[in-house]
Formats: C-alpha cells, structure tokens, sequence
C-alpha cells in the first residue's frame, strides 16, 4: 500500500488515557473516527509523565503511579484531510490540546496484500 508523500500536516490531539467517550477511551474512538474518514493512518502514544492545564503532574513511576497518563493520537495526511477531521474532534476533545504542524512525508507504505498492521514480519496474522 502506497500512500501521500510529500507536503503534509500532523494533527496531534493530547488527552488523558482515562478520557471517555460513551464508556470508550477517548483515544480509541478518535483513532476509530480517523479510520472512517480515510485517513492515512493514526497512531496513539501513552506517556509517561506529563502535565496540562489542570498543572496535575501525572507519571507512571512506581512511587506515584497515576492511572490517567498522558496519551497523544497522531494523525498524518494532507491537509485538506486534516482539516476536514477537525470538526469531528469538535465535540470529543472537551479537554485536552490540539495542534496542527507542517510536516513532510519521506516515506508512507503498508505491507503487501494491505491488513490492519496486526501480521509479523513474515507476512502471517497474529
């Protein structure tokens, strides 16, 4: 699978990993509504430590283990699909931070014969 390369825009949504959505984590339905919008990929990433508006330090060290981590959804594709994903996040993100930057795709391939990322190296599904 082949995709955009070139100019591009990442979209970076920072939330916190016990943020829901009708009784779902908040990250695993941004990921799923960029899916259905068809863009090129989405990825989440926990943190390990962080803060934001609230000025709550949160951290995973095993003295003062926080069970709402930082987590951060990427999302790269052109801009005209970026932009037009926004109005989604509208009435998702009602805490958090969302940022837009410039970027440029080097590289977008997927592996032979498509899937959903879930196969090892060898081509076979886990």
């Amino acid at each position: 699978m082949t995709g955009p390369t070139g100019r591009a825009l990442r979209l970076t949504v920072f939330v916190g990993e016990n943020d829901t959505w009708h009784r779902r984590p908040l990250y695993t339905e941004i990921v799923h509504r960029a899916h259905t919008a068809g863009l090129a990929g989405a990825s989440v990433f926990r943190g390990i430590e962080g803060f934001g508006a609230s000025s709550l330090i949160h951290t995973a060290r095993l003295l003062s283990l926080s069970e709402d981590l930082p987590v951060a959804i990427v999302v790269v594709d052109t801009e005209e699909r970026v932009r037009g994903f926004l109005p989604q996040l509208d009435g998702l993100v009602t805490e958090g931070l969302v940022t837009i930057d410039a970027c440029e795709v080097v590289r977008y391939t997927g592996r032979a014969g498509g899937g959903d990322g879930a196969g090892t190296k060898d081509g076979t599904q886990r």
